[in-house]
């Protein structure tokens, strides 16, 4: 059995590289024209370390296009999501937010900050293979939401008093 694992920043790296390096000619053939624009958003969408949302990722694509609106921007992750370059990411309560990663992988999320890594589980991804439905639903495919405390904010909460601790779930 392989071991669960987030993502580290080295392999994220490599597979933005080769992700970046095909992305030109899956524009092409699909028709789709290679602006800076685009280019921009694809590759601020895959240096982020945290599936940022339409408004993190057009304050990144500013710094090198300050004239990109957030429509553009927008429309461009949408574009990227019908077309399978990107996917959305919408946790419960929360604003739509995008990964660049489209191999298979599953999302641990700190339930106080917000911040979401990709995370390898081979066995959840072998548990529902070669399974075309389930019931009246056809399966398309399986992403996982673990919700967790990160390390940041582990350490935050010893530093907190006890009157200050938020209220849990089980306290409700």
């Amino acid at each position: 059995m392989r071991e669960v694992r987030l993502v580290d920043r080295g392999s994220r790296e490599k597979y933005s590289v080769q992700r970046l390096g095909e992305f030109v000619a899956r524009c092409r053939k699909r028709g789709i024209a290679v602006t800076p624009q685009r280019l921009a958003v694809i590759g601020s969408l895959l240096a982020s370390e945290n599936h940022p949302s339409t408004d993190e990722l057009c304050a990144a694509v500013r710094r090198k296009h300050p004239h990109v609106s957030l429509a553009t921007v927008h429309r461009i992750l949408e574009q990227f999501c019908e077309v399978g370059e990107a996917r959305k990411v919408t946790l419960l309560h929360d604003v739509a937010r995008y990964d660049g990663n489209m191999e298979p992988h599953h999302h641990v999320l700190c339930v106080r900050c917000r911040r979401v890594h990709d995370i390898e589980i081979p066995e959840v991804d072998k548990l529902l293979e070669g399974t075309p439905s389930l019931g009246e639903f056809a399966l398309l495919r399986c992403s996982l939401e673990i919700e967790a405390l990160c390390k940041r904010c582990q350490l935050a909460e010893k530093r907190t008093p006890a009157k200050h601790h938020t209220t849990s779930i089980r306290d409700l």
